[in-house]
């Protein structure tokens, strides 16, 4: 059975969809959930007792037109939570970082999974980072950065344009090759394709659709893949709801839609209704 190695965790694939819970250390997410470092040890205990599998510990907002911080202040967010966490919680903790110093102390810390939204191209030290680890490594797909995303990207190539779904897959081809050749092994990577992440709605519509095309792209492996669709705004759009409290059911579905078509992680705000989401769905499909 393949297995998605993650530190000294081993997650078995295809057996059940994994629930990876979103704590947001910023004071600035998109989804209005963003907490003090305090606030997110409560918020991060309350999703285990509500199913989580996973929790994923972020101290820089990744919305459209969000402000960079600096690497000591995205440290004195995420480290306190990680080194108490660390300490009394059975479950792997990821860090949602694009600094490879910060998956570096991180992993220090007692984090097993780096979950990075540039694939590891915006810090040219991360695969360097995650080679010296056996971390667990999420690497996503998204045009241009969390501060032009908001605006319209160039697509890759003319051919890319037509299809955002072998756009996805080209820039996966890459990084695993980017990978390998920094000794990071295949099952240590699982594959997000950045639903929202400079992408328009029909493109997002696009990647829900396509899963299974997606996630076989490679038939040397059985890749894991992460869909994060939680109260994107591409719900929010398709449903006319724009408060993040309306988009739930959107998300649920969305979800659903992921996990029939492949996806092995959820990434969620809600843990506790989408867990339940992801064990029906199980029931069904797997």
């Amino acid at each position: 059975m393949p297995v998605w190695k993650c530190g000294r965790f081993e997650l078995p694939l295809g057996v059940k969809t994994y629930v990876m819970g979103i704590v947001n250390a910023t004071p600035d997410s998109f989804s209005g959930d963003g907490v003090l470092p305090s606030q997110a040890i409560a918020r991060a205990r309350q999703m285990i007792s509500d199913g989580a599998d996973i929790l994923d510990i972020g101290g820089e907002s990744t919305r459209p037109g969000a402000e960079k911080i600096s690497l000591e202040e995205e440290l004195s967010r995420i480290l306190p939570i990680v080194t108490l966490l660390a300490r009394e919680i059975e479950i792997p903790i990821s860090i949602d970082t694009t600094k490879a110093e910060v998956a570096r102390q991180a992993l220090a810390g007692g984090a097993s999974i780096i979950n990075d939204i540039s694939g590891a191209t915006f810090d040219d030290a991360m695969l360097k980072v995650l080679s010296k680890s056996d971390c667990g490594f999420v690497l996503m797909h998204l045009r241009g950065t969390p501060q032009t995303m908001g605006w319209s990207t160039p697509f890759a190539s003319a051919e890319a344009a037509n299809d955002v779904i072998t756009e996805i897959q080209n820039f996966w081809r890459e990084r695993i090759d980017a990978a390998r050749e920094n000794g990071i092994e295949d099952n240590r990577i699982c594959f997000d394709a950045g639903f929202g992440f400079g992408k328009s709605v029909e493109e997002n519509l696009e990647i829900l659709r396509c899963g299974r095309e997606l996630k076989n792209f490679d038939n040397q492996n059985y890749w894991p893949v992460l869909s994060g669709t939680s109260r994107k705004s591409t719900i929010g759009k398709v449903l006319g709801e724009m408060e993040m409290s309306d988009r739930i059911w959107g998300t649920a579905a969305a979800a659903a839609i992921a996990i029939q078509n492949g996806a092995d992680i959820i990434r969620v705000h809600d843990v506790k209704e989408m867990t339940r989401v992801a064990r029906m769905t199980d029931a069904i499909v797997r």
